[in-house]
């Protein structure tokens, strides 16, 4: 069953929050309520489906949630051939472009695997 989608002024919201307590880089995990942090994570990986529609490249944060996206190739069962995961902190940075995705990746904050497991090209996405 797929999940609700969460209405724009709500997600903001929730998103407005986080950069306002965590001020461009702080780690949100610890700044932020949980629910609050949850619905942002959500939310932002909403709104990458939506810009980059498919299922080729899974993006994982646990434990909040995980969404498909990016056009090509379709798996069709277990995991697929390319995954990203990475923190709740470091996923709103790079979704807010607080972080790169480059510098993400060179600091060790988030684990890709496979050949189109790099989102630099969609992100910031909020």
């Amino acid at each position: 069953m797929a999940r609700a989608k969460i209405n724009d002024e709500v997600g903001r919201a929730a998103l407005g929050v986080v950069r306002a307590v965590t001020d461009g880089g702080a780690d949100a995990a610890a700044s932020v309520d949980r629910t609050t942090l949850a619905l942002a994570v959500r939310y932002s990986l909403q709104l990458l489906a939506e810009q980059a529609p498919g299922g080729t490249v899974e993006v994982r944060v646990p434990p909040y949630a995980a969404v498909q996206c990016v056009e090509g190739p379709k798996h069709t069962r277990g995991t697929p051939p390319n995954v990203i995961e990475t923190d709740a902190s470091t996923w709103l940075a790079l979704a807010t472009g607080a972080i790169s995705w480059g510098d993400a990746r060179a600091a060790g904050r988030v684990q890709a695997s496979g050949q189109r497991a790099d989102l630099s090209g969609l992100l910031p996405i909020v």
